[in-house]
């Protein structure tokens, strides 16, 4: 018996296959892929880069559905991505509130 993982899709850009799945279900609406996209966003591992991520994701699944909601979802998370700044709690804590004790 394999220990691997089931594949859904074959990016490592989308490991649960979230992307892959949202593409298949037919009739899909906009908010439901903005949905899936968000779920997709916070399950991306903190050492993946997103917009790396974002870049696969469309040049995989675009071409072939260019007017598929997700395609517009996928297209506008390029054109807004903003880098994550991420701090360690203790400097995040003392930075809100400068009064507090760390």
């Amino acid at each position: 018996m394999s220990s691997e993982r089931p594949l859904k899709g074959r990016l490592d850009s989308d490991p649960r296959g979230l992307i892959f799945e949202a593409y298949r279900i037919e009739g899909i609406s906009e908010a439901e892929c903005r949905t899936i996209f968000l779920d997709w966003v916070l399950g991306v591992p903190a050492w993946m880069d997103i917009e790396d991520c974002l870049r696969d994701l469309h040049a995989e699944y675009s071409p072939s559905n260019v007017d598929h909601p997700m395609t517009r979802i996928l297209e506008e998370g390029m054109q807004q991505s903003v880098p994550v700044r991420r701090r360690n709690r203790r400097r995040a804590r003392s930075t809100r509130w400068p009064n507090a004790q760390t």
